[in-house]
Parts: structure tokens; C-alpha cells; sequence
């Protein structure tokens, strides 16, 4: 058939034409832009990577200073060894060269060097300047250097949680290292030189030298004096009573500053135990301020201050303990079995009677209760700059029964972290001003908001000064104003109390009159015979102040006449064998105060041991 064409469909053809070009057109055009605009920078450094070969220079970290200005965590220049395979001209000569001066194994270097598949192979990291030197001066062929950054502790073992430690490159992992990370690290540089195809520099041609920015420097408000005087002691303690864990913190009481924290075990900072990594996380958890634990009888200073506050008592409100209480139908026992009789409030801080706080927690009830144990912390976390922290355990108000109620005035079915715990003592003993927290040396004093008044505040201070100052005006440390409380928590395991697991402590404050520095001593499972905190935690918090008023260069006020009140000349009588009965008239004739352990009317052990020299007034305890 004969085909006609007219002028129509040439020009739809043309047209056709014309569209199918200009959309090609527009396609290698949007192409264009596309990678010339928009994906220009992306090419540009993958052209730059393959004609280029870089050294990193690693950034200077921040260095960590305590309150005055020494030194905990510093860093200095080291240098990591490279080769580059095809600018190696004598694979023998250079492995043993490098072997040589890297005090390496022949073997090893030549493996190294020997790999074709790379462009560049680290053979050694961090090695010192003089040796750096030596290296370069000998001008060997694909044997090249960058800088590197080690972190030095230079106090070793010292704030082991509390500082943390960084990784092989310099990023913090634990402790303040890893907390500040940001602020410490800086920004790292380099060192660039141009490549051909094979890797091997090209002479004379562009070198690229960004210097690295070294991070910022923080001060903690850490006294390393007084840290050292804190550790010495917790090591002490871990050892002689072969415990599980000690943990102490040492606060300012006005500002909520930290001049000492620890954990023990530790170890040295410099030589970080990384081959079991589940024991490394553990031993550097700063249990300070992630594990919580049943305070026991410390916890008696707060029910006491909200009990006051609120005026459902006084100090000279009048108490009965027979030695148990009934509550909801069951029965709850004070510690001393045989009860405390009546005493005043004081009397009853003093004796850390269980039946008196149970009483003041029945009086405030559970919403009273419950405000103040918020206002003061408990069941939140306290925002100090340490990973980790915990919100304590508190049952919900609404579930609280009176049996638990009662329990909770003691310091048992709640659970605090050692930081919460100094902190609410802490505001309560500065003359009732909130604080917080704080591992960084403040500038400027913060006020915080008032939760108790200055009046219950001095009543709390006056109380803890008749603790621990039985025997004479000062006998704690003689010649020194301190207070203090002791705890005894049972430890709970799968529900249930575990036997045998105690945690001892002591809180106390110099000086007690109006307080500037809060000790928190705990000693998790003594296993050495005792657990009292009276006889475990409170001798060692006895000697940290001693060490802390000579650090100090505190005075001692009427010393001498301290020295005769607690002069120590009652020999402790043998009584084990005896009747409960027999044992406590020998001591009350003798001028010593008792604590049973355990039930019975038989005397199985005692602590001191006899002969043991005690001075008037002393608590021995009893075991039946």
C-alpha cells in the first residue's frame, strides 16, 4: 500500500523528536547539577582520600585538677608507629630495624609489614618522645609517626570510680571521663600529604598540617589531702574486716560539695584491668551513688527532724520501750530485747530505741511522713554529675500500711543511695537549708530553700552530739565537737532478709554544734566476727577526723580535761558462760553500756574480748 504523508503528521513527528531530546537533555543537566552541586562535597573528599594519605593528631585532653589545684588526670604526647607497605624498600632491613627499637619480635614486625592488602599498618601505639626521635632521625624508608594522647593519673589508685578512665583513643568510658567527655576531648587534627595510585608520597607537592584543639580543664571540688585520709582508712577497713565493699563519702554541709568519695575495692587508674570486662564494670561502679541499701538507724535523724518539725513531739517527750511494740497485730522488736524502759525523745535518739521512732512515724502518718522525706531527697536523685544514679526505693504512699509505716521509721522497707542519704543529713544539719550535690568546686554559694527550721535543725545537731559524746563534753575524738549516729541494716536478698549480710555505718558532723563537714563510713558485710556499726563503721570514722583536724590544723578545745573522762581503766570482765542476767549487772556495776545480740539467756561470745582496757561508759556487745 502507498503511504501518504501530509504536513500534520511531520510536524508531530518533529515535535515527538523534539520532547524525547529535551528530556534526555534535562536528565544529563539535573545529572550534572546533581553532581557538581549537590554531591559535590561527597566526591570531592572520596577524590581527596584517594590522592591523599593522612596521620591523625590526636586533640590534648582536658586535664582534672582538685580543689587546689593538683593534678588528677593529665595527658602527654606519645607516638604510634605506621608503615606503609609501598614505600618499604627492604621489607628484612625495616622489620628488623623496627623489632630492634620497638623491642618487638622479629617475627611479628615482619608480618606486619609484610601485608600488601593495606596502604598503612600500625605497628606500635603510644611510645615516648625520645624514642619517637630516634625513629625519625633514622629516616627509614615507609616508616612513619603521628601523634597520640595518653591519659596519667597521678595518684594511681585513688578516686578510681569517682574518675573513670578514657579508651585507647582517648574517649572517656567510665567516671568523670565519661561523663565530661564533651568537655574534656577537644577536637582531634591531622597531617596530610598527596598520594599516588600505589599509596607512596609525591614529592614536592601540598602538605596539610590542622593543629588539634586541646579540651577544657574542670576542677572538682575534691581535696586530695583529705581523699588519701578517706581511702587509707576504707582500705583499712576492708581489709580487717574482710568485707565485701566500703564506700565513704565526706560533703560539705553548707554547700553540698564533695571533698571525698570512694569505693573498695579499686584499683590503679594506670593499669586498667580490661581482660574480664563484666568485673571491670563492676568494681568501677561508684556505688556512692547507684546502689541502694536499708539505712537502719541513720536514717532515725531524719524521722526525728520531721517529727519535730511538724510538732507531733519535743525532746522532752516521754516514750515506753518493753522491748517490742505491736503494730497492725504484729509484733515488732526494738534491738534490745530486755527494752529501753521509759526516756525522753533525747534519750531515745541516743539509744537508737526502734519502739520510739516507730511511734514518731505512727504520729506524723504517711502523707506528713512522706513530705518530708521528699522535701529532703529521698526517692529522687540527687543530680550530682556522676553517671548512673539511682532514686532509692520508697513503697507508693498509697500502699504504704501501718506495719510498713512503723518499719520505715527505723530505716527499714525503704532504700536510699549513700549520696542521698549524706545529702538530706547534710540539709539538715546546716541549719535546715536544702542542698545539692556537687563534685565541681563551686564560684558562687547557692541558696538553697529552707525545709526545716533553725530550731529543729540545732535540736538534731545537739542529739548527735550526745551520741557519740557520752563519756565526756568531747570524747568521740577528745578535745573535738563531733556528732554522729550509727546504723545496723540487715541486707535483703530474693525478698528475704539474708543471714548473716549486715551493712555497718556512721554518719557524723563536725562541728556539731553548726556543722561544716558530713562523714558517711559504710562497711557492706563485715565478715570478721562484729557487725554493729557502732563497733564496725564508728572506730574508722574516728580516725578519718583525727586525720582530718590535723590536716586541717584544728586545735583540740579542753583536751586534757577529755583525756581524764575517757581515760581507759575498766578491764572488760570474761562473760561468756554466764547468764544474760549476771552479764548485764557485771557491766552496769562496771560503768559500761550494753547491746544484745540474738536471743537466750546464755552468753555465747562478747565483743571486746576480756582483758580488753575500756573507758566509762564503753558498749560492748553480747551475744546469746
Amino acid at each position: 500500500m502507498k503511504t501518504e504523508y501530509n504536513l500534520y503528521s511531520l510536524r508531530k513527528r518533529i515535535f515527538a523528536c523534539i520532547c524525547v531530546i529535551s528530556f534526555i537533555f534535562l536528565l544529563l543537566i539535573s545529572r550534572l547539577f546533581y553532581i557538581q552541586v549537590v554531591n559535590a562535597s561527597t566526591l570531592q573528599n572520596k577524590a581527596e582520600s584517594q590522592w591523599t594519605r593522612d596521620l591523625p593528631i590526636t586533640a590534648e585532653r582536658g586535664k582534672i585538677y582538685d580543689s587546689n589545684g593538683a593534678s588528677l588526670a593529665v595527658s602527654y604526647t606519645t607516638y604510634n608507629v605506621y608503615t606503609r607497605y609501598k614505600e618499604i624498600k627492604n621489607l628484612n632491613s625495616v622489620a628488623l630495624f623496627l623489632a630492634k627499637k620497638l623491642n618487638m619480635s622479629y617475627k611479628t614486625v615482619f608480618e606486619k609489614i609484610s601485608n600488601s592488602g593495606v596502604s598503612e599498618v600500625l605497628i606500635k601505639l603510644k611510645i615516648d618522645q625520645d624514642l619517637a626521635e630516634e625513629i625519625l632521625d633514622s629516616n627509614v624508608k615507609g616508616v612513619f609517626l603521628s601523634e597520640n594522647v595518653t591519659r596519667y593519673y597521678p595518684y594511681g589508685n585513688l578516686l578510681t570510680q569517682v574518675l573513670g578512665f578514657t579508651s585507647i583513643d582517648n574517649v572517656g568510658q567510665a567516671g568523670l571521663e565519661s561523663y565530661f567527655n564533651d568537655i574534656l576531648s577537644g577536637q582531634d587534627g591531622y597531617y596530610m600529604v598527596q598520594s599516588d595510585l600505589q599509596g607512596k608520597e609525591i614529592g614536592n607537592t601540598l602538605r596539610t598540617y590542622v593543629k588539634s584543639t586541646p579540651g577544657d580543664d574542670i576542677i572538682l571540688s575534691i581535696d586530695a589531702n583529705i581523699q588519701i585520709i578517706l581511702e587509707q582508712v576504707m582500705q583499712k577497713a576492708y581489709e580487717e574486716h574482710k568485707a565485701k565493699g566500703v564506700t565513704g563519702i565526706i560533703m560539705k554541709a553548707k554547700t553540698g560539695e564533695i571533698v571525698a568519695m570512694s569505693n573498695k575495692p579499686s584499683f590503679d587508674l594506670n593499669e586498667v584491668p580490661r581482660d574480664d570486662v563484666s568485673s571491670l564494670m563492676n568494681i568501677m561502679k561508684n556505688k556512692c551513688v547507684v546502689d541502694v541499701y536499708e539505712p537502719g538507724s541513720t536514717f532515725k535523724i531524719l524521722t526525728t527532724a520531721s517529727a519535730l518539725e511538724c510538732n507531733v513531739t519535743s525532746e522532752n517527750d516521754c516514750f515506753y520501750c518493753g522491748g517490742s511494740r505491736i503494730v497492725a497485730g504484729q509484733k515488732i522488736k526494738c534491738w534490745k530485747s530486755i527494752g529501753h524502759g521509759s526516756q525522753k525523745l533525747t534519750q531515745g535518739f541516743a539509744n537508737s530505741c526502734n519502739c520510739v521512732f516507730m511511734a514518731l512515724a505512727e504520729r506524723m502518718g504517711v502523707d506528713k511522713f512522706y513530705s518530708y522525706l521528699n522535701e529532703f531527697g529521698i526517692g529522687n536523685k540527687t543530680g550530682i554529675e556522676i553517671s548512673g544514679e539511682s532514686n532509692g526505693i520508697m513503697l507508693k504512699a498509697g500502699s504504704v500500711k501501718t506495719v510498713d509505716l512503723a518499719r520505715i521509721g527505723f530505716g527499714q522497707t525503704i532504700a536510699v543511695t549513700p549520696i542521698q542519704l549524706i545529702t538530706a543529713v547534710s540539709s539538715i544539719v546546716n541549719g535546715g537549708i536544702k542542698v545539692t550535690p556537687t563534685i565541681l568546686k563551686q564560684q558562687d554559694a547557692v541558696q538553697g530553700k529552707r525545709l526545716i527550721s533553725e530550731k529543729t535543725s540545732n535540736s538534731i545537731c545537739e542529739m548527735m552530739k550526745l551520741v557519740v559524746n557520752k563519756t565526756a563534753m568531747y570524747s568521740f575524738v577528745p578535745g573535738y565537737d563531733i556528732g554522729g549516729k550509727t546504723g545496723t541494716a540487715q541486707k535483703y536478698e530474693n525478698g528475704s532478709i539474708a543471714r548473716g549480710k549486715y551493712i555497718s555505718s556512721f554518719i557524723g558532723t563536725y562541728p556539731a554544734s553548726n556543722p561544716e563537714y558530713v562523714l558517711l563510713f559504710c562497711v557492706d558485710e563485715p565478715s570478721a566476727g562484729a557487725y554493729y556499726g557502732s563497733v564496725v563503721a564508728a572506730p574508722y570514722g574516728k580516725e578519718i577526723f583525727s586525720a582530718l583536724f590535723k590536716y586541717l590544723n584544728i586545735e583540740p578545745i579542753n583536751l586534757e580535761d577529755d583525756l581524764k573522762k575517757v581515760e581507759k581503766n575498766i578491764t572488760m570482765p570474761d562473760l561468756v558462760g554466764k547468764s544474760l542476767t549476771e552479764a548485764i549487772n557485771a557491766l552496769i556495776e562496771l560503768g559500761l553500756t550494753y547491746e544484745i545480740d540474738g536471743e537466750g539467756g546464755v552468753i555465747l561470745d562478747q565483743l571486746p574480748p576480756a582483758g580488753t582496757k575500756l573507758f566509762k561508759n564503753a558498749n560492748v556487745i553480747l551475744k546469746c
